[in-house]
């Protein structure tokens, strides 16, 4: 007997009733959006721009947390940062309707950022320094943090338990071991570990480049982690091409925000750690149908070979020296 998955019931007739349970009137044009962690869609509304709304996935996080991450948008936005906040309506930003929550959004045109243009970067680091002094400001009381427990050690016992092929079960064991062990003495050496809240996945998909700045979007996963969790993310390329964009972003950052170097030696550390929950992240999603249909390549042998060796690669950047900042 299936399953029926909750987003099934997310039918356009549904969607459309759910935003014209707060007044508006939808014109019938629903468009879904790239995303798979929740349901975002662009609704056309009549004699108005269209709106994008984003249906949570039940069961993720709480009231409080998504609520955590409204109020930090709209602190972002008190201080004129460019960044794509929630609408708020009768003085609401999250919404209910049926098993679900959601929030209005307005929409924004733009494209990724070119990451190659020094400019670009110098634009960016400004902009983050802005966004961490802000974060710097007060802790999230409900959001969780990035850590080495839930990224690293969680994903790897899922992984192992659930879903690795047997016979690639030992080498994933004992490399995700010493990968562990590496990782939690690189976290140790760099204690104590300022953690603030950050937009915790800052990739070029989730920033709208316009009017020659940055806009940022989707802080669905904000969280309380190091500042460089921000800033890794916008390292690509060969090392001595990684130092001079690390360089041009701090150059920026610290016209606002001091950054401490001795977080340097957590790049690869936080790098490693995505990979791991990235892996984590999808098979968690399986059940859900969207999955399979999107990831077909995932929970296949040759996949996690492949990611076997992804974290090899990984092991191997943990014993390299961190990138260097110079006064």
């Amino acid at each position: 007997m299936s399953t029926v998955h909750p987003f099934e019931h997310l039918t356009p007739s549904f969607i459309q009733d759910a935003i014209e349970s707060l007044g508006y009137l939808c014109d019938g044009r629903v468009f879904g959006l790239n995303s798979y962690e929740n349901r975002v869609y662009q609704i056309g509304i009549e004699e108005s721009e269209p709106l994008i709304a984003k249906f949570y996935r039940p069961a993720r996080w709480s009231k409080e947390q998504i609520l955590e991450e409204h109020q930090f948008c709209f602190e972002l936005l008190a201080q004129e940062l460019p960044v794509v906040a929630p609408l708020i309506r009768d003085g609401e930003s999250l919404f209910c309707y049926g098993d679900f929550m959601f929030a209005l959004f307005p929409r924004k045109g733009g494209h990724a950022p070119e990451l190659d243009n020094m400019d670009n970067l110098f634009t960016l680091g400004r902009m983050l320094g802005r966004i961490h002094t802000i974060g710097a400001s007060r802790p999230f009381i409900h959001r969780p943090a990035i850590d080495i427990a839930s990224y690293g050690h969680e994903s790897a016992k899922l992984i192992s338990e659930q879903f690795i092929p047997a016979e690639l079960k030992t080498s994933y064991d004992t490399l995700t071991a010493d990968l562990l062990k590496l990782m939690e003495q690189h976290w140790q050496v760099c204690q104590p570990i300022n953690h603030i809240r950050v937009h915790g996945d800052c990739h070029i998909g989730n920033m709208l480049w316009r009017d020659n700045a940055p806009h940022f979007v989707d802080f669905d996963d904000a969280r309380m982690a190091p500042a460089i969790q921000d800033i890794w993310m916008l390292l690509s390329g060969e090392r001595d091409s990684q130092q001079a964009q690390l360089l041009e972003i701090i150059e920026g950052y610290r016209e606002f925000c001091d950054f401490n170097p001795a977080q340097l030696r957590l790049t690869e550390t936080l790098r490693t750690l995505r990979i791991m929950n990235y892996a984590a992240w999808v098979a968690r999603r399986w059940e859900d149908p969207a999955f399979p249909h999107n990831f077909p390549w995932f929970n296949t042998v040759r996949y996690w070979s492949e990611h076997i060796l992804e974290l090899r690669e990984q092991l191997f950047a943990l014993q390299e020296p961190p990138l260097q900042l110079y006064n």
